[in-house]
């Protein structure tokens, strides 16, 4: 196994016994001692440990580490496929982009912003498409990340007695209100959605699309109120 300078390299002026620890010993004894574990077996047991701990730099740095050592983009999807009904769905969404990044290939799901969470399906009927949801705080002002795959839109809806804020932090996508034309929705397009506004929001037809949003209640007993469907034929006229 080559030198590794990792450490020195990234963490020598902040922490300098840190980084000798990383490079002499967890790399340059660890993994160089004898086993009967070669360092394609360690990469494996590596990438395996730090997905299911979500801790993604650490893991993309392996993923190239074991490809150096011989894992495959197969095996490196098997490792991400099967954890995911142990350590959680949205770990393996994370994982994806980044096997498909450093394997070399054209990325099927983009580097999102947040973790995509778990599918929408108390919300399912109110949507054309797959959608996911990840609440990030459920605190004072309880904020979601909604995550939509290419075409994937919610119906026609009117909050009631409520202010809804949206925040695009990744893909592209569509925001429209009822008699308006659609606007296009970019990482940092930040909209406030009127209370009594009969609106639609989701994803364009060739990107994925993910926003944060919380509601501020301007009357009691705040509602929301799914109307119909926006159709093929209506979503299609979007440039």
């Amino acid at each position: 196994m080559k030198k590794q300078t990792a450490g020195r390299d990234r963490l020598g002026d902040l922490t300098p016994k840190f980084a000798e620890l990383n490079d002499d010993v967890l790399f340059g004894e660890v993994w160089s001692r004898e086993s009967q574990l070669s360092l394609r077996d360690r990469s494996m047991i590596t990438i395996a440990a730090l997905f299911s701990a979500g801790l993604y730099p650490q893991l993309k740095s392996h993923l190239a580490l074991g490809k150096e050592h011989g894992v495959t983009k197969e095996e490196a999807i098997e490792i991400a496929t099967q954890l995911a009904f142990y350590c959680g769905w949205s770990k393996a969404w994370s994982t994806f982009p980044m096997i498909a990044e450093i394997w070399g290939e054209e990325e099927a799901i983009p580097n999102l912003a947040f973790p995509i969470g778990e599918p929408n399906t108390g919300f399912a009927q109110y949507f054309i498409g797959q959608s996911y949801l990840k609440p990030l705080t459920l605190e004072q002002v309880p904020t979601f990340n909604v995550t939509f795959e290419p075409g994937c839109r919610n119906n026609w809806h009117v909050h009631h007695g409520a202010v809804q804020v949206l925040i695009c932090v990744a893909g592209r996508g569509w925001y429209q209100e009822w008699g308006k034309p659609a606007v296009e929705m970019t990482p940092g397009t930040v909209i406030a959605v009127p209370a009594e506004a009969k609106h639609w929001h989701g994803a364009a037809r060739d990107s994925w699309f993910q926003h944060l949003t919380y509601h501020k209640d301007v009357q009691a007993g705040a509602s929301n109120e799914w109307l119909e469907p926006v159709d093929d034929e209506w979503y299609n006229q979007i440039k």
